[in-house]
């Protein structure tokens, strides 16, 4: 055979080979086409954290998800990991966005469409936390709640409310408030508190000149529980140390209950975290002058008082070193025959002063 048709031969060779590469390769694609899709992973990691999961069980009506504030009605079960019922609601209603569940359940609840039931997995951190919740959630619980979202109405208009309905709104949501408040979870509680006033503020249309909605009468309750919340709202405030907004809310009381003893006992520890022990001790003083026998007034007052002539102490020795003077406690274990030079030096500075205002004075009236 030449070397011609060797070449020949390896040219068909490799051509066949390639061919045959080339046809596996389609096969392999075929077969890849014609195979199962991988499953993907069911959960929807909701925070991106792994510590709030959500699982579809039963998908609803597309397009149906409820929006912040609106009515929401809903089936709940709650499990421990070991499979402990631990809760269990039919028909429960919740306002979104209002923390009146636990706040997986307030984040997750938005993700779901009407008819949707859903698997939820729910880490401590927002769900009963390391407090845990007696006697049946242990601290630190991870909770399996199985949703149903029953359906979902538009929030209502307040105008549209009676008086007995928005104070029903209003309880609800500081009993709520009341309830994150003992679990020291106070930007929740004031979240509440806030809530509750969109309910309980409008006065029915009394002071806007127009046809009262709700008689004077019917209106009575909810001032009264308006009262309420602003006070409570005011202590979940000094919590987070925000003091001129609690302050805020404590003369929203004052100026409908001047002698709202609770609000004047809190008036008075913002004044003194805020550094003005003067007015404190005015208001305290006031306060026992209503309540003589109210103890934790009494001890207020004598803690604010001391407080008062401490800061004053620390004034005046903070000026006699200005001046080059010594401080008080030095003052005091000198001989009292010093104390006339002090005396003196006192007048001396003062008789300075007088001189440099009147040489003032004296060039103002020849240059003018």
């Amino acid at each position: 055979m030449s070397d011609g048709q060797e070449d020949s031969f390896e040219v068909i060779e490799k051509n066949e080979v390639e061919n045959q590469e080339e046809e596996g390769a389609t096969l392999l694609e075929e077969k890849e086409s014609t195979k199962d899709p991988e499953p993907e992973d069911e959960w929807v990691d909701i925070l991106g954290s792994g510590q709030l999961r959500k699982k579809v069980l039963k998908p609803g009506e597309p397009g149906t998800r409820p929006q912040r504030g609106d009515i929401c009605y809903l089936n709940i079960e709650g499990k421990l990991i070991n499979g402990t019922v631990f809760e269990k609601l039919e028909n429960f209603e919740i306002q979104v966005g209002d923390a009146e569940l636990v706040q997986g359940l307030d984040l997750a609840v938005p993700l779901m469409d009407v008819g949707e039931t859903a698997l939820v997995e729910v880490h401590p951190r927002f769900g009963y936390g390391t407090l845990g919740k007696e006697p049946d959630v242990p601290e630190a619980a991870v909770l399996m709640y199985t949703v149903e979202l029953v359906k979902a109405d538009p929030e209502p208009e307040f105008e549209e409310l009676s008086a007995l309905k928005r104070q029903e709104a209003g309880i609800k949501k500081r009993e709520r408030g009341n309830w994150w408040y003992s679990r020291n979870e106070h930007t929740l509680a004031v979240q509440c508190y806030r809530r509750a006033l969109d309910f309980l503020d409008s006065d029915g249309g009394i002071t806007a000149g127009v046809e009262p909605r709700d008689s004077v009468e019917d209106l009575k309750p909810i001032f009264a529980e308006r009262l309420k919340v602003y006070n409570n709202l005011a202590a979940s405030q000094m919590k987070l140390q925000a003091y001129d907004s609690a302050l805020h809310s404590v003369e929203n009381v004052l100026r409908c209950e001047p002698n709202n003893i609770k609000a004047m006992f809190r008036k008075g520890k913002i004044l003194c975290e805020k550094g003005e022990y003067e007015k404190s001790v005015e208001v305290f003083k006031q306060a026992n002058q209503l309540q003589p026998d109210n103890k934790p007034i009494q001890q207020e007052l004598a803690r604010v008082m001391a407080k008062s002539k401490h800061e004053l102490s620390k004034q005046k020795n903070m000026y006699r070193k200005m001046l080059g003077q010594k401080d008080d406690k030095k003052s005091s274990s000198e001989s009292s025959g010093k104390a006339p030079a002090a005396k003196f030096s006192w007048k001396l500075i003062a008789g300075s002063a007088a001189a440099v205002a009147a040489g003032v004075l004296v060039y103002k009236y020849k240059t003018f």
